[in-house]
């Protein structure tokens, strides 16, 4: 009886919990005059209202920074690493940060479009508010990610690895998660969950019952069923 109950217990869990951001800046000192440089350190920093648009940090490493109402049009900061670090308003379009690592960073009310973040790293990263058109994570790592209260237009998941991640209040449109494996990734409460391609790639997820409605046609058609009317 004990067995059981201790078996019924774990099931009960559900999704295991994901693990938040938790930053906390220390006071910082302004970026000064000058622009971005690869492989550049950049500790204890405030980016605020600055246009880094087309800049080169390639390889360049951000620890305990803050930037607010940064313009990254076409910034390339592919292999970055941003650690510890808030972003409050970002906007651009075309940022490369391929290959980039991003560890204990909340990004917040952002304005961007075709963001590359192809192979890249996440680990405890907070993305709420704002919007995101085209984000590409192919073949990204994703752990204790959570997605809240954003909106997410054609974000590409294919061939990524999504473990521990939760999308709260947001909006999902055209979302690819071709050849994606998944663990512990809480659906339940998208706001809009419009998936284009990989449904067969759910499993490792956790949705609603009016959601499995939703996609219950996606689901059919997957495995050759066809539904009809008398």
């Amino acid at each position: 009886m004990a067995r059981n109950a201790s078996t019924n217990a774990r099931k009960s869990k559900g999704v295991q919990p994901v693990r938040r951001p938790e930053v906390r800046l220390p006071p910082l000192a302004p970026f000064g005059p000058g622009e971005l440089e690869s492989e550049g350190d950049y500790d204890g920093l405030e980016f605020r209202d600055l246009d880094l648009g087309g800049q080169e940090g390639r390889g360049a490493r951000f620890m305990d920074c803050g930037l607010y109402g940064v313009a990254l049009d076409e910034t390339r900061l592919s292999r970055a690493r941003i650690i510890d670090s808030l972003l409050d308003g970002v906007r651009g379009v075309g940022t490369d940060l391929a290959e980039a690592s991003l560890r204990d960073v909340e990004v917040t009310d952002a304005r961007l479009g075709g963001v590359q973040l192809h192979a890249s790293s996440l680990e405890r990263v907070l993305v709420r508010g704002g919007k995101i058109d085209y984000l590409n994570l192919r073949r990204a790592r994703l752990k204790d990610v959570v997605f809240e209260g954003c909106v997410l237009v054609e974000p590409d998941f294919g061939g990524a690895r999504l473990e521990r991640v939760e999308f709260r209040d947001c909006v999902l449109r055209r979302a690819d998660f071709s050849s994606a494996t998944m663990a512990d990734v809480d659906l339940r409460t998208v706001a809009e969950l419009d998936i284009a391609r990989g449904v067969d790639r759910l499993a490792g997820s956790v949705i609603s019952p009016s959601q499995l409605m939703e996609l219950a046609p996606a689901f059919a058609a997957q495995i050759g069923v066809r539904v009809e009317s008398d």
